[in-house]
């Protein structure tokens, strides 16, 4: 498979996983609902379910929006591939790396309003807050990194070899 093939298969999977996640974000919003209510609703179907989802607004919030802000981010990410500086096998790497992010933060972000004392914040004697906190961990260390090398590459001069 040659880098144009790689870039293109990158891009799908960007698009597919960015579409799982604005998905995820949908799916994690009727939990935020049915928390926000109370109760589930069965609509249109008649009937409702008495259970009150565990959790905070602001935990579901922040679930709800971490899959579709991290969704349209690899949808951004798939439009903008080919124009950041880095090299076909390092635009695939940093493509690898995006969908890391967008599914580490989402899936840390859900732990919050499921588990009490869970927001991941600080390693604690908390499993399910050792948890989110990890995967947070990871996503941040991969973007900031990948952020990083971006930025320096972009401000790099294209011709720096010949100053």
């Amino acid at each position: 498979m040659n880098i144009s093939q790689e870039i293109k298969r990158a891009r799908r999977l960007l698009i597919g996983h960015g579409a799982l996640l604005i998905f995820s974000g949908g799916a994690i919003g009727f939990a935020f609902t049915f928390f926000l209510i109370g109760k589930v609703a069965l609509w249109p179907f008649p009937g409702e379910l008495s259970y009150q989802f565990p959790g905070t607004y602001d935990g579901w919030r922040m679930a709800h929006l971490e899959g579709i802000m991290n969704g349209f981010m690899l949808w951004i990410s798939s439009a903008l591939l080919t124009y950041i500086p880095l090299s076909g096998k390092n635009l695939i790497r940093a493509s690898f790396s995006l969908i890391v992010v967008g599914w580490t933060f989402t899936i840390a972000a859900l732990i919050d309003p499921l588990f009490p004392d869970s927001r991941g914040l600080a390693y604690t004697d908390s499993i399910s807050n050792n948890i989110a906190f990890f995967l947070f961990y990871v996503g941040v260390l991969l973007v900031m990194l990948l952020m990083g090398v971006i930025a320096y590459k972009s401000f790099k001069p294209e011709n720096h070899e010949h100053e």
